[in-house]
């Protein structure tokens, strides 16, 4: 019904789009992708996609606004050349953090994203653990909206580690850690904290037994990892022994692995939604690959069959 599948690439995270092509067992496609020499976005799409089902794999993560033009430029090129369905496939959903009016004159910059990727000729999103749940709602288009829990939780299994306790960095996060606990077979904590600006947050009181128990904290998304590593800090002077992190999304800005490094965090467990620092990241990374959860969301969407059996 689609014509033939075609998967595409921008500059944001290319290793992830070959690995997703080796698990659909299809070519990646050839699109030239730069800038031309004042730095505007020059995009060529050097083969044909007239009537076919186009996969376009760019997380929208930092550089962000050079990711998130090059996304829009490339479905752009898409429809123009007749592409019968363009799809967006954004393991990191960038501006998720801005959904919300929670302060006066402030925009909504996530709706505001969704409308642009709409206007430019996108037929579908598929996207991965999103910040906040609800700007599946700010599209008007098919969304798909995968969780890489079974990749984490089938890691952490792997290690089958006693006296567990699952742990939500903020109160903010606990469905999150709750999905990952059930899984685990183990206990809920949480970490109460109050946040004093966008950089900095006190922790303020730990829920949940987590004396002599090891710990896997959870979250989305860890930035400059000043809430990650004070979580795991405030964790060890409660009595937790070995203590492990499990992120979606390693954006690691400014002093994040510095903060890391020095962290009681022994493995930070995350997944190459985002390609890490080239810089040498500490031994302390665990990079686990999300390429054959969205090779497989990507292959049921092109054969028009169900996505929601991959949550189970």
């Amino acid at each position: 019904m689609n014509g033939q599948i075609k998967l595409f690439a921008g500059n944001a995270n290319p290793e992830l789009a070959k690995k997703i092509a080796r698990f659909l067992k299809i070519p990646l496609g050839n699109a030239l992708v730069t800038t031309f020499s004042e730095g505007e976005i020059r995009v060529k799409i050097n083969e044909d996609v007239r009537g076919r089902d186009v996969f376009i794999v760019q997380p929208t993560c930092p550089p962000t606004n050079n990711n998130l033009m090059e996304l829009l430029i490339m479905i752009d090129a898409m429809k123009r050349a007749s592409a019968r369905r363009i799809t967006a496939v954004i393991p990191y959903f960038g501006y998720a953090r801005q959904d919300r009016k929670d302060q006066p004159r402030v925009p909504i910059s996530a709706k505001l994203v969704a409308n642009l990727l709409t206007v430019a000729g996108t037929d579908r999103v598929l996207t991965m653990d999103l910040h906040a749940s609800q700007i599946q709602g700010f599209f008007d288009i098919p969304l798909d909206h995968l969780f890489a829990v079974k990749v984490v939780v089938d890691y952490f299994k792997k290690k089958k580690m006693k006296n567990l306790v699952v742990a939500s960095p903020d109160v903010g996060g606990i469905k999150m850690a709750r999905a990952y606990a059930k899984r685990l077979g183990a206990n809920l904590a949480i970490v109460d904290k109050r946040r004093i600006d966008d950089k900095h947050a006190e922790v303020m009181n730990i829920l949940g037994d987590v004396k002599n128990k090891n710990i896997v904290i959870v979250d989305d998304l860890v930035a400059t990892a000043s809430s990650m590593v004070e979580a795991s800090q405030a964790l060890k002077k409660a009595g937790a022994l070995k203590i492990f992190a499990a992120v979606s999304h390693p954006i690691l800005s400014g002093p994040a692995i510095e903060r890391v490094k020095s962290s009681p965090i022994e493995e930070f467990v995350v997944t190459d939604s985002i390609p890490l620092d080239p810089a040498q990241p500490p031994r302390v990374f665990k990079v686990l690959s999300v390429a054959p959860l969205l090779g497989e969301a990507i292959k049921r969407i092109h054969e028009e069959a169900s996505v929601s059996s991959l949550f189970n």
